[in-house]
């Protein structure tokens, strides 16, 4: 990557954004960060050298700001995404709008490379808008920038994940844990690490320019066993209360409803549970084709959940 000298990365601020930002900090490029609020974006500048991280005020939603966000950027990356829908904010607006928006003004700015961040459930035919959205989105790309690398993770998991967090504060404060349509459904979990890792491998590698790379960790869990795996790790073991299709869609109804931050769980969310989110068998580029070796989940869940475990288990654990 020694001629990168400028990286734009939209979505810095988030969740996987900051890994990315920790890891290709370490190349000495400078990288700018589009935001709109800055004092998130402060707390990613100890990451690099002093001036190496430059927050950005911009708005996804204007050509303007962000032909102004990528500049004259070596490479611009997309992590923008929204997990449930508010306001102005929907799937339409994130996942397909601005990511056609970034697309095109990297191609006119003359970026080099472009790494799109989508979603192993990224399916045109999908019953869930979120999957249509994604899936929509790198059409968008691929028409404005047909060399972009896409990367489709499974669940991520990681510090401050939003799954096993979710979880693991569930199981604090209730007697039970619900399986939604039986707790079937299958998944993939990757490491947020690997992630960061497979954007860096994929801009080292020339030859995964107009490639799709699925990412997922080394096994595959249905939707109970990663709740059981959860709370082996934190100690707080709960009895499942099995909630079927339609009463999942009826809870999630009156969730949407509430005055929250954000629900614990969206009609179209229980649509996409309906889909197993697993890597496609010997049909897809993964993390291993980037050269990572996928890092297992039970290394990695007792270094950020042990906070949950009850203090007497704390004590001797």
């Amino acid at each position: 990557m020694a001629d990168i000298r400028q990286i734009t990365i939209f979505g810095a601020t988030g969740f996987i954004g900051r890994h990315v930002v920790r890891r290709l900090a370490k190349t000495n490029a400078v990288i700018r960060v589009p935001t709109r609020d800055a004092e998130k974006a402060l707390l990613l500048k100890p990451m690099g050298n002093i001036g190496q991280i430059v927050p950005i005020s911009c708005s996804v939603r204007s050509d303007g700001s962000v032909a102004n966000a990528i500049g004259n950027s070596d490479v611009v990356i997309n992590l923008t995404g929204i997990l449930f829908e508010r306001g102005r904010n929907n799937f339409q607006a994130v996942h397909v709008e601005a990511a056609a928006r970034i697309a095109r003004l990297a191609k006119d700015h003359g970026a080099k490379r472009l790494v799109h961040i989508s979603a192993l459930g990224a399916d045109a035919a999908s019953k869930s808008e979120y999957a249509r959205s994604k899936a929509a989105g790198e059409k968008a790309v691929g028409a404005f920038f047909p060399n972009a690398t896409i990367l489709r993770p499974s669940i991520v998991f990681g510090p401050k994940d939003n799954f096993f967090n979710m979880f693991a504060t569930l199981a604090k404060y209730l007697p039970f844990l619900p399986l939604i349509g039986g707790g079937v459904t299958k998944f993939q979990p990757v490491y947020v690490g690997d992630v960061a890792q497979a954007v860096e491998n994929a801009l080292e590698k020339m030859e995964t320019a107009g490639a799709v790379f699925e990412l997922g960790g080394p096994q595959v869990y249905s939707f109970r066993e990663l709740l059981e795996t959860m709370m082996d790790v934190t100690g707080r073991h709960r009895r499942f209360i099995n909630m079927p299709w339609p009463i999942a869609k009826l809870h999630a109804a009156l969730h949407e409803m509430l005055p929250l931050p954000r629900p614990l769980i969206t009609r179209d969310q229980v649509e996409l549970l309906k889909t197993d989110n697993v890597i496609r068998d010997g049909r897809a580029k993964t993390l291993r084709d980037l050269g990572i070796a996928p890092t297992a989940l039970e290394l990695i869940l007792p270094t950020y959940l042990g906070r949950f475990r009850p203090a007497d288990l704390k004590l001797v654990g």
